[in-house]
């Protein structure tokens, strides 16, 4: 297998007549890495990747793999493959020759090209198959040849758009799986586009977040969960929630928000001015349902909405300028001492489990 590239997006802008798709992002990919853009419909991170593999011209800025600036590079130039949503499979080709299609366009002779087909559907246990076509394999076995086929290049980066959203839950969490060891197995930098946090969390080892064409955060997956960059971040990964207000005072590390309905809530941090805007997340798991010992640490909200989860139940509460401030608690905390809609809670949680949000 070749070697795995570092990918660098360098002040990368794509236009669309009057609309920015992407707008001047810069981002360094670490050679033989897992990462993940996420974010929702229409937010740049397909038209980043179909960049990145050559699909898409770049309006301004450059892209290199390793050394080499690819900006102008055609795809098959780029040393990247790049598998589709839709897998895209020949129907009235057999798997084999399917996966060898573009060896056979570079000129490999067939029996070389062939035997190098045989050897890609081995390592995705897919050989038994190899004179099947498309038409008689599941979602899971395609998805296992249009991966064969992106690796039988070499390729330094392989470009995963959506790749596991056409298939059944359960089968989404096997792949989610067999990617990782994949991906650990070959050694190589696998980009991959997706709009679920859940997938993007349990694959990669750099999460990308965008958001209308921009980057609001790139790093692990801890440190998106325990620091989200922005409040756009919080809200979308779904376990902060967002008080927003205007800094009160700031005073031995501790900030005060006001909120708008004259609630005050505490945050560690500094650097910001008296009266400007400002967001605070603070952790979902770590909101209790008791009356807080300082009032800056919570307040009191109307029950809106209860789901049970199993290990856990999910509380919406009503309160402090927010309609969906949420709750995760233990399935055994919460039937200890069950709450109903309808019902006025105290909501409480400790200093650390505040993080102040930055704006981007």
């Amino acid at each position: 297998m070749s070697k795995a590239a570092e990918i660098d997006i360098a002040s990368v802008s794509k236009v669309y007549g009057a609309t920015t798709a992407v707008h001047a992002i810069s981002l360094k990919i670490p050679a033989g890495s897992y990462c993940c853009f996420l974010g929702p419909s229409g937010c740049g991170k397909t038209s980043t990747l179909r960049m990145i593999a050559g699909h898409e011209s770049i309006s301004s800025g450059d892209i290199r793999l390793g050394n080499i600036v690819v900006t102008d590079f055609p795809p098959a130039k780029r040393g990247t493959a790049m598998m589709f949503q839709s897998y895209a499979l020949f129907p009235h080709l057999d798997l084999i020759d399917n996966v060898a299609f573009s060896l056979k366009m570079k000129g490999v002779e067939k029996e070389e090209r062939r035997a190098k087909a045989l050897e890609m559907l081995k390592l995705m246990q897919m050989e038994a198959y190899a004179n099947r076509r498309p038409a008689q394999l599941s979602g899971g076995q395609q998805q296992r040849v249009a991966l064969a086929r992106a690796l039988i290049t070499d390729p330094e980066a392989l470009l995963l758009d959506e790749p596991l959203s056409a298939l059944d839950p359960f089968l989404k969490i096997r792949m989610r799986a067999e990617l990782k060891k994949l991906q650990k197995t070959l050694g190589i930098t696998f980009v991959h586009v997706t709009h679920s946090q859940e997938e993007a969390m349990a694959l990669a080892d750099i999460i990308v977040i965008m958001n209308d064409g921009k980057i609001e955060q790139a790093a692990t997956p801890r440190k998106v969960f325990e620091e989200p960059a922005t409040a756009f971040v919080a809200r979308f990964m779904g376990d902060h929630n967002v008080l927003s207000g205007r800094v009160a005072s700031v005073g031995d590390g501790v900030l005060t928000l006001e909120a708008p309905g004259g609630q005050m809530f505490s945050v560690r941090g500094e650097g910001r001015l008296a009266g400007e805007p400002v967001d605070i997340g603070v952790r979902t798991d770590r909101v209790r349902l008791d009356t807080a010992s300082d009032k800056t640490l919570g307040f009191n909200g109307v029950v809106s909405n209860i789901e049970y989860r199993g290990a856990s139940v999910k509380i919406t509460v009503a309160g402090a300028g927010s309609d969906d401030f949420t709750v995760i608690a233990s399935d055994g905390d919460f039937f200890n001492k069950p709450v109903s809609v309808g019902d006025a809670v105290s909501l409480s949680w400790a200093l650390e489990d505040a993080v102040l949000l930055g704006r981007a």
